[in-house]
């Protein structure tokens, strides 16, 4: 799980929301002291969590400070931030210090929970001295207002002293540069005058072209005078990290036991009761005393205090987690099941869960609620069968009848669930996560439990008939007949004959009920639609929260707008004028690629109608330092050479041609270059591997008729297929050391695409080209797939199947994949919708959502109707290339 998405999940039933829109019954709580008037010659601006306040000159401009230096940041806890902001208030103000600061306790709270961003836990103020000698006045004279104030530490900084002020090298003005990886961000000069990304990572680093001030000099020494050296353990290696600390295994020097060492940070980690990492860690102590001896749980060994860190110390229990069979034992892995392997399965998945039930049962007789079962904290033993529940940090007592405060997405128990019946519920959707792990469905609608339910009685026809009825009846049993169940997003009905209990959806559209699938795909995303907004006009992924992100084609309104044209729904005019106000003109920071930038806006403008907003973003663009982009597709010069080549073609602009060919050029050069030799894996796939620079490079051979970039293209794909590796079964997927991928973003089947494509240049090609193209069609029709998405579920494979040109590529293969899209198919306000990335809302996005669904789907059924352009940008099926698309006489360079 990406544990980001949880906090975007708070604020909204049906989607992703920005944490700072989380009202409850009204308006959300602010400090008093951000309900202070702003101080006469001073503005202030919400800008994100932050609210920021800047003295103004005498002009009434903002008073123009340094780009960038020392800043400072002060910690707070939720019972003393309105002091702490009051007193730098009160101190900056007549000093005229910009400063900012959090304003409310939820966005305080939310800030500091267990997995956020450990790169930002604990910054509540943020102080902005012009110059060095302001920073030591400051630190001195606000440390000594602030001392004896409590806060998280603060990991990206160096602490000043004892008190809740740090110090940090960083940007102050929005400035950006492409970083390594090819994505804008934030950033500083360095010694010579370069912007550089203004990293922050989580522990203190000054940038080598910086000076420590001779002042921080103490500070720092006393930073680096903790450590673990003299502890009876010797840490081996770190096994998670989150906000509220580390999790390390190691062994007991004094006998050779092998442990794991769990730490808890002060006032960080926050669950949604307010306790923090320690505070949950001594109920973890606690409740693992409790359960001692009973053979389920680890043993506790020691209990320490290092720093103001806290450390449980506990026995390691042999085993894995249970999500870790999935993968190598799930028999749906593949598209045509071995029944023997399907019903060793389903014995296997029932006699596990006996075991967790009788775990549960033991920690439940010696008075403990577990509160936080799922597959990643069930570790199965080498036996294959027995288990041991591990991390119990949201463990309390059964007499209190408490809800659950901190769970996973897919075992949240609704909130009417209180102490052991928490537990039950977790249990009950075990019983399906077993089968389909996709349980995360339930926290948009339990009423979903039932059609899992069916889909597993098909899939497995093995798996007791009570076995499910248990677990539907448990999930949902409280939802009145008729009523919507979590989220009000669906009504209730009675069940298809496969599952004899209550409470699968009436509402059930199938995928591939064309065309009324796709008008009620339409008419949900268009009811979704929040035209009065600004940062967004569409709900979708998290990733459209950031810089520029709800304007671009994967998580934004482009990608959206794109979709409703390419599959023949009527224009959307709120929709269009919406994306025009809001490039008029684009913010600042905005990206500048295909698919997560001002590029894809460009295109899809051009495609709407609107070529002169198209060409002031293209023109825009081409003035930033764009030769710096990464050569990828996503963001890179890949998509925006693509742009560029087809506003040529539309525009007959001769700098556009020039410009597109000097980007192939780039790229082509990039790959003739030494693969940089880093510890990380090198990407592979359409969106950020090399067959986006092979896609752009055969666009360009199509236009010119260059040998040299049809080379260059194939350089690129067998740089991808060095990436992948061919599974049992002779998938073919990108391999990325520790899972392998058959995705459209990330994958094998984007690298299929372009394969595809290359084969009609080059048909009686390269022999590994074809056995490759072959092991990913076979990965692309797996029975099983996590997600419905475009590029990261079973859309994407739809869509593949939709366009390719092997003859061994039959059509029931690809009436599998539509229908069992509809496994993911939620109801929104009556129509056909599918969750997002992470399933724990929907989204209605062209990457992660119902847009990107619904393109998938025409591509593959409605292929020479209102869906003939239903195809990803610049990649129509080779049989549907537009004939001026056709190269050029070849010539030889």
């Amino acid at each position: 799980m990406d544990k980001r998405y949880e906090v975007y999940a708070l604020a909204d039933a049906h989607f992703y929301e920005t944490p700072d829109r989380l009202t409850g019954d009204g308006p959300a709580p602010l400090f008093d002291t951000a309900l202070r008037p702003v101080p006469s010659g001073w503005t202030s601006a919400r800008t994100g969590d932050w609210l920021a306040l800047t003295p103004l000159a005498a002009d009434g401009s903002p008073v123009a400070g340094p780009a960038q230096g020392w800043k400072i940041h002060a910690s707070a806890t939720r019972a003393n931030a309105d002091d702490v902001a009051r007193i730098v208030w009160d101190y900056c103000v007549p000093r005229r210090i910009p400063f900012k600061f959090v304003p409310g306790p939820h966005l305080l709270h939310l800030r500091n929970t267990k997995y956020a961003g450990r790169d930002t836990s604990g910054k509540f103020v943020t102080v902005y001295p012009g110059d060095e000698e302001r920073l030591h006045t400051v630190l001195r004279e606000l440390g000594a207002l602030l001392e004896g104030f409590e806060g998280p530490y603060i990991l990206t900084d160096l602490r000043w002293g004892e008190g809740p002020l740090y110090v940090r090298y960083g940007a102050f003005a929005r400035r950006y540069v492409v970083d390594d990886r090819g994505s804008l961000v934030l950033a500083v000069l360095d010694g010579e005058g370069t912007l550089v990304p203004d990293r922050r990572a989580p522990s203190f680093q000054v940038p080598e072209w910086v000076t420590l001030p001779p002042f921080l000099e103490p500070h720092l020494a006393a930073r680096n005078t903790t450590t673990v050296g003299e502890l009876p353990y010797r840490i081996e290696k770190a096994l998670h990290f989150s906000n509220g600390g580390g999790v390390y295994a190691g062994t007991d020097t004094r006998d050779g036991r092998k442990v794991v060492l769990k730490e808890g940070r002060p006032h960080a980690g926050l669950a949604a009761d307010g306790a923090d990492a320690i505070t949950r860690l001594e109920r973890e102590k606690h409740a693992l005393e409790a359960v001692a001896g009973t053979g389920v749980v680890p043993e506790v060994r020691d209990w320490f205090t290092l720093g103001d860190h806290r450390f449980l110390v506990m026995d390691l229990v042999e085993g894995r987690p249970l999500n870790a069979f999935f993968a190598e034992r799930h028999p749906l892995l593949c598209p045509d099941p071995d029944p023997g392997a399907v019903a060793a399965y389903t014995r296997w998945a029932v006699r596990v869960h006996r075991s967790v039930e009788r775990a549960v049962e033991k920690v439940h007789a010696r008075g403990i609620v577990f509160n936080d079962l799922h597959v990643f904290n069930i570790m199965v033993a080498p036996d294959d069968e027995s288990v041991f529940l591990i991390d119990f940090e949201a463990a309390a007592p059964i007499g209190e009848n408490g809800r659950q405060i901190v769970a996973h997405p897919g075992f949240f128990a609704p909130p009417d669930r209180r102490g052991a019946d928490v537990d039950r519920y977790a249990l009950a959707c075990l019983r399906l996560a077993l089968f389909l792990p996709v349980t995360t469905l339930f926290v948009v609608d339990r009423g979903k439990a039932a059609h899992l339910a069916e889909v597993i009685a098909e899939q497995f026809p093995d798996v007791p008939r009570e076995f499910l009825d248990a677990a539907v009846a448990e999930i949902t049993r409280d939802i009145p007949s008729g009523a919507p169940a979590t989220g009000g997003s669906g009504p209730a009905a009675p069940p298809r004959s496969a599952v004899r209990l209550p409470a699968a959806p009436a509402f059930r559209v199938e995928p591939g009920d064309w065309p009324h699938s796709r008008d009620s795909m339409v008419k949900a995303i268009l009811a979704s639609a929040t035209p009065e907004r600004d940062d967004r006009l569409f709900p979708g992924d998290v990733a459209q929260f950031s810089d520029g992100g709800g304007l671009g084609l994967a998580h934004g309104a482009a990608g959206v707008l794109y979709a409703l044209r390419a599959t023949g729904a009527e224009r959307f005019d709120d929709g269009e004028r919406w994306l025009l106000d809001r490039t008029a003109p684009a913010p600042t920071g905005t990206p500048l690629g295909l698919y997560d930038g001002l590029a894809g806006v460009a295109h899809v403008l051009e495609l709407l109608g609107h070529r002169g907003r198209a060409l002031d973003l293209v023109d825009g663009i081409l003035r930033e330092r764009w030769q710096n982009l990464s050569s990828d597709l996503h963001g890179g010069l890949a998509g925006l050479g693509l742009v560029l080549g087809d506003l040529a073609r539309r525009t007959g602009e001769p700098e556009l041609r020039e410009r597109a060919a000097e980007a192939a050029d780039i790229v082509v050069r990039r790959l003739g270059e030494p693969v940089p030799g880093t510890a990380r894996r090198q990407r592979a796939g359409l969106l950020r591997g090399a067959s986006g620079p092979a896609l752009f490079l055969l666009r360009q051979y199509e236009e010119t008729g260059e040998r040299r970039l049809l080379e260059a293209a194939g350089v690129a794909l067998h740089r991808d297929l060095a990436a992948c590796v061919e599974r049992e079964g002779g998938a073919v997927e990108v391999d990325e050391g520790w899972r392998t991928l058959p995705y459209l973003g990330d994958g094998s089947v984007g690298v299929g695409l372009v394969l595809d494509d290359h084969a009609v240049h080059v048909p009686y090609g390269e022999p590994e080209f074809e056995r490759s193209r072959a092991g990913i069609r076979t990965a692309a029709t797996s029975r099983f797939y996590a997600q419905p998405g475009l590029f990261q579920g079973r859309a994407g494979m739809i869509l593949h199947l939709a366009r390719t040109t092997a003859p061994d590529a039959p059509r029931a293969r690809l009436d599998g994949q539509i229908a069992a899209l509809g496994w993911f198919s939620m109801p929104y306000q009556g129509q056909l919708a599918f969750p997002g990335h992470q399933m724990m809302r929907l989204s209605m996005d062209l990457g992660t959502g119902t847009a990107g669904c619904l393109l998938a789907l025409a591509a593959a059924l409605d292929p020479d109707g209102t869906g003939a352009d239903a195809h990803l940008p610049f990649l129509p099926p080779p049989h549907r290339r537009p004939s001026d698309a056709a190269p050029r006489q070849p010539t030889e360079s």
